[in-house]
């Protein structure tokens, strides 16, 4: 009973303090992308590189500014990584492998941040200072960017610009990622998170044996891996380690942290429109999901035990941190595979096959209630896209959101979008299961053994990082492709985004008529989740049935 009150007392006080910051985080995040002024710190970075800070960018040289900064930031990432042991608080590191390095700069760049190395024991301090959480920030902020863009897509009319990419990302670091993760760190620190530079101690345990530990520079990344929904832990237990995440005050402020930008931005979104109720219809479509999978997810891991010491442990708890125990593991496993994040405090592959189902269909859903940083709105403005559309053939109408109507054009590249991800799944999940040498890396056989697999490519491919665990994924082939997933499930969707804004920007607004679809009522919430549920969800359903459904009929 205690367990109870105090998991709805957590519920509580996290859906208290997303409520709080909704309006102020996602007005103030408007007002940055739309305002007219440069800071002089922005005005230095933009003279460094030659930016004109005042000009537009078309859609296409948006998305190619994008690109080259992303290609850029994979090269700078990878030759840190092979070159560490030459840098300075190396703690005696050795390079990266190549095949590591790849997948390592692919992962932090794309925002997924999927780990098949030891934090503590692979990376040495610059290089999780000046790489690994540098990419934390700048990977948020690109993709904050591109919802800017989309979001000016449907505001602006008969131009050919969505805004310049330099200004967005600049501004998006400079002014919200870094004091909130400044703020915040401080906040982790005061809680018991450790923040230093100490290099390895051999310490004596209790038992009497001998273990190493690894001090650093934890709170200042752990904020930014949180609130940037990126996941990357600094020590290969994630948030399950005391020295990231030390009680459960710190678990709570993490799981805020992973929720607050993306439920924020609906409100950014209907400023930036000119009509608020759209960003409340869009975030209560986020809510309904993410509470519909929370209480999934904890049901499962509280009464469907297997044995009777799963009974009288209360649920179960095999994989699960005794600190946190199932409500709070169960609450920050659904924010972290419903966002873009990653982290983890718990061992998902230990779920029971409803739990951990549940956590590889948020991510088949796009990871959009909320979604990463700014993927997630895009990713639910993409599918609003089609529910309108749907909703337009049922009363045979030309469908129209927000004043722009929805031709055949606009309708390719949000199939298109739709399409990507499932198929860069599906295809690298077939490809592990048909060769028998990636088989071999399964620790589990049968449906469990397909599902981590099948959880890993979901994972790689909508750049979310968890892991089920039970897969050796350190592997050349594994490391290799799965970088290639990653980097395709990034960045070829927000070619379509990006596309799709510039090609609403170039339309002149149609007035609301009697027949225009009201698109912020409780009714298209309805159809929205519906289309959310059926076009995205049943596209796995056949994946989703060979692995934890049928799993949990055994």
């Amino acid at each position: 009973m205690n367990d109870t009150l105090a998991g709805w007392l957590q519920v509580l006080a996290l859906v208290v303090a997303l409520g709080l910051s909704f309006r102020p985080l996602g007005g103030y995040m408007a007002r940055v992308l739309t305002a007219d002024h440069h800071g002089w710190a922005e005005r230095l970075i933009y003279r460094a590189g030659g930016v004109n800070g005042d000009a537009d960018q078309k859609w296409s040289a948006y998305l190619r500014s994008l690109l080259a900064f992303s290609a850029v930031s994979v090269l700078f990432l990878y030759a840190f990584l092979r070159l560490q042991n030459h840098l300075l608080l190396s703690l005696g590191t050795k390079p990266v492998s190549t095949d590591q390095s790849f997948n390592t700069a692919a992962s932090f760049v794309t925002n997924t941040n999927w780990q098949s190395y030891s934090g503590e024991s692979a990376m040495g301090h610059l290089v999780q200072m000046a790489g690994l959480a540098v990419q934390n920030f700048v990977s948020a902020a690109v993709g904050i960017s591109v919802v800017a863009a989309l979001i000016r897509g449907f505001n602006r009319k008969k131009t050919d610009r969505v805004g310049n990419f330099w200004v967005d990302l600049t501004r998006i670091v400079l002014r919200v990622l870094l004091p909130l993760a400044f703020v915040f760190a401080i906040v982790l620190v005061a809680a018991g998170t450790v923040q230093n530079f100490h290099g390895i101690h051999d310490i004596t345990t209790l038992a009497g044996g001998r273990q190493s530990l690894t001090g650093g520079p934890v709170a200042s990344q752990e904020a930014i891996k949180e609130l940037g929904t990126n996941g990357g832990g600094f020590y290969n237990a994630n948030s399950a380690h005391p020295f990231e995440n030390p009680n459960a005050f710190t678990n709570l402020i993490e799981i805020y942290l992973m929720l607050v930008i993306a439920f924020s931005l609906p409100r950014t979104f209907g400023t930036m429109v000119g009509d608020k109720r759209q960003g409340y219809a869009i975030v209560a479509v986020m809510a309904l999901i993410w509470g519909a999978s929370a209480a999934v997810v904890t049901a499962n891991e509280l009464h469907n035990v297997s044995s009777t010491a799963g009974h009288a442990a209360g649920g179960m708890m095999e994989g699960k941190e005794t600190r946190f125990g199932i409500w709070a593991s169960a609450l920050f496993a659904v924010s972290t595979t419903l966002t873009s994040c990653g982290a983890v405090n718990s061992s998902h592959d230990s779920y029971t096959p409803g739990g951990g189902g549940m956590t590889i269909f948020n991510m088949m859903l796009g990871e959009i209630a909320p979604g990463g940083a700014g993927s997630g709105l895009y990713g639910i403005l993409v599918l609003a896209i089609v529910a309108v559309f749907v909703a337009g053939l049922m009363v045979g109408r030309t469908p129209e959101y927000l004043g722009k109507k929805l031709r055949g054009r606009e309708m390719k590249f949000a199939s298109l979008y739709i399409l990507t991800t499932p198929v860069v799944a599906l295809v690298g999940a077939g490809l592990a299961m048909a060769l028998p040498g990636e088989r071999a890396a399964m620790l589990n056989s049968g449906p469990h053994g397909f599902s981590e697999v099948l959880y890993a490519f979901a994972s790689a491919a909508n750049n979310n990082g968890s892991a089920f665990a039970g897969l050796s994924a350190n592997t050349v082939w594994y490391n290799t492709t799965l970088g290639v997933v990653m980097l395709v499930g990034r960045f070829l969707p927000m070619v379509f985004v990006l596309a799709l804004a510039g090609s609403l920007a170039q339309q002149q607004p149609v007035p609301v008529t009697a027949g225009t679809l009201p698109t912020h009522r409780p009714q298209f919430v309805g159809l929205l989740t519906a289309v959310i549920l059926i076009v995205v969800g049943l596209t796995y359903f056949p994946a989703l049935a060979l692995g934890p459904l049928a799993e949990g009929l055994r």
